[in-house]
């Protein structure tokens, strides 16, 4: 089973931490303020989610679609973007280091 199931289009708040949603679709999720440190979003579809506020620390986003995603003071310490697609993403106030 797909680890998308894990969680629904609103998961506003929800603590995913650690979770493994490798390729899931999240297209257009609404991830305000989730707590996703250290999990694993590799190749997810995360194109027009809202992630404001959510904590990535550690999260592996490599080859994740963040097309037109909305990461304002979204905290992406130490997370993996290789590959990932920003295209259109907002990154105001986010955390990169």
């Amino acid at each position: 089973m797909r680890a998308a199931a894990a969680c629904d289009p609103n998961c506003q708040n929800a603590d995913l931490s650690g979770a493994n949603l490798y390729d899931a679709n999240l297209f257009a999720a609404n991830l305000t303020r989730a707590n996703l440190t250290d999990a694993n979003l590799a190749r997810a579809n995360l194109a027009f989610a809202n992630l404001t506020g959510a904590n990535l620390t550690g999260a592996a986003l490599f080859g994740a679609d963040l097309t037109r995603a909305n990461l304002l003071a979204a905290d992406l310490t130490d997370a993996n973007l290789t590959n990932a697609i920003l295209t259109g993403a907002t990154l105001t106030g986010a955390d990169l280091t």
